[in-house]
């Protein structure tokens, strides 16, 4: 009998597409916060659709599975539980609920057109010219690199795409030019330090415009509904609410960097012949780059609001029509094709996990799920006796340093961000409500500074092999802590003289 078993546990360890030892724990996460009784103040339902959140945020955690079939699960489970619905098919309406959100579907168009960068050559061209304008020393790469993030951003909501897509390709091969290869047990030359910076531009970047990352839009609607609507952040007023600190943090990062990792070549002339000559390889510039060019310009005119600025409100477009006019102008000019959009798979995938967390999100809100948890914390804090400064202090604080514990931006913000902002403007002076939201939303980028696991883009780059996980880990850290400040300090400024409290 025993060895019976034994052969059904290896067959299961070899056949099954999960892992076993995280798959007993998230389902022991489960079955026991099911069997607690419903804490006052919440019904039964709401309790299990609790159970059934946590339960996917450990098992995406614990990465039980590949994310998208995590929130599968999340979506089998709400649609069976019946939780949300007193019958099946209200249950599978609001489990499918999210997937007609446009915020979900700006995203996913997004990183269809980012497509266009890696199959044009575009984003290559872009880095390799920024090299070629400020690589003579290590220092220069560091900020070429950066530049090139910064240029991308608008246009890439997938920050994996284009810090471990884009960005980190350019980073390895400026390396190995300079025979700066783990491999060879030389990365600290100049390839740990060019690694660095090529990940901690990409939360800075993340954080000064919505769509430089698939969560921002998520912080957008959790804003607005934490304000019940009174404050709501455009694509324009966030990307210049986060202008100025961002902008600082963009300046100060390589410089730090280069200080708490020095790279062992500080001097490095040859940088900008390898890219000169990388360039000549590529030629000039082709017709399907300059057609990849002019949607950018199209896109980001539109996304700015400029038409309705010039001609009147009648001539405001949703964000989503603009990503999907792009994305229609790039397959109709041939610069992508139907198959570029049917193999993207990063697009499809994010449509399904994000989406089922969002619903799950979505459904915590309408089962006052939310509301309990903030009243709860809401209490804990009056009951502590802390001034304003302080409470705002812990809010973020927590939020941020928390995600420690998450491998995923999405999953985190879907967990904790809405009853934090919420929390927050029940207790923080209302004149000071606006310049928390913003740090709040700025945080929710930089929280990608701190562990390997934080974001899509941190293992991608960390995998290359450059940089030591106590090196990682503690540059994480200090960044993390120096980004905040400059956002609370320079931002609150900035956002008093832009008349925002």
């Amino acid at each position: 009998m025993w060895n019976a078993l034994l052969a059904v546990l290896r067959y299961f360890q070899a056949a099954v597409p999960f892992r076993l030892g995280p798959a007993l724990i998230a389902t022991a996460v489960l079955l026991t916060l099911l069997l607690i009784p419903a804490p006052d103040g919440l019904t039964p339902h709401a309790w299990s659709l609790v159970a059934i959140f946590l339960t996917t945020i450990v098992a995406i955690i614990l990465k039980v599975m590949p994310i998208g079939v995590m929130a599968l699960m999340a979506i089998v489970i709400v649609s069976l539980s019946q939780v949300t619905s007193g019958s099946s098919k209200g249950a599978i309406t609001d489990a499918l609920s999210s997937f007609s959100n446009p915020l979900i579907w700006l995203i996913v168009v997004a990183i269809l057109i980012s497509r266009g960068l890696k199959k044009t050559g575009l984003g290559n061209r872009i880095g390799l010219k920024f090299i070629a304008l400020l690589g003579k020393r290590t220092l220069g790469i560091g900020y070429g690199l950066t530049l090139c993030e910064l240029i991308l951003a608008p246009f890439t909501p997938s920050n994996t795409a284009r810090g471990g897509g884009i960005v980190h390709p350019i980073m390895k091969s400026i390396a190995n030019a300079f025979d700066s290869d783990p491999a060879k047990g030389t990365e600290r030359k100049v390839g740990t330090y060019l690694a660095l910076v090529n990940y901690h531009a990409n939360p800075i970047t993340s954080a000064m415009f919505v769509t430089a990352t698939a969560p921002n839009p998520l912080v957008v609607d959790f804003v607005a509904k934490a304000t019940h609507q009174s404050f709501q952040l455009s694509w324009t007023t966030w990307a210049l609410c986060m202008l100025l600190p961002g902008l600082l943090c963009l300046l100060l990062m390589p410089l730090a960097i280069y200080l708490l990792s020095p790279p062992e070549l500080k001097a490095t002339p040859n940088a900008v012949d390898y890219a000169h000559s990388e360039m000549a390889k590529m030629g000039p510039l082709s017709g399907s780059e300059k057609v990849m060019l002019g949607t950018f310009g199209l896109m980001l005119l539109l996304w700015a609001n400029v038409p309705a600025m010039l001609l009147g409100p009648a001539f405001t477009l949703d964000p989503t029509v603009v990503a999907f006019v792009g994305l229609f102008i790039l397959i109709i000019t041939g610069t992508i094709d139907w198959d570029d959009v049917l193999s993207e798979k990063s697009a499809w995938d994010t449509l399904v996990w994000f989406g089922a967390l969002v619903m799950l999100a979505e459904q915590l809100n309408k089962l006052g799920v939310i509301s309990w948890f903030s009243l709860g914390m809401k209490d804990a804090i009056v009951a502590s006796g802390m001034g304003w400064p302080a409470i705002a202090a812990v809010l973020v604080g927590v939020f941020v340093f928390s995600h420690y514990l998450f491998a995923s931006t999405t999953a985190h913000i879907s967990a904790m961000l809405l009853a934090f902002l919420t929390v927050g403007a029940q207790l923080i002076p209302g004149e000071y409500v606006v310049p928390f939201m913003l740090l709040m939303a700025a945080g929710s980028s930089i929280m990608m500074t701190l562990t390997h696991y934080a974001t899509g883009t941190s293992p991608i780059i960390f995998g290359s092999g450059y940089v030591t996980l106590g090196n990682w880990w503690r540059v994480g850290a200090v960044m993390c802590v120096l980004e905040l400040l400059v956002f609370a300090v320079v931002g609150s400024v900035w956002w008093k003289l832009l008349g925002y409290w």
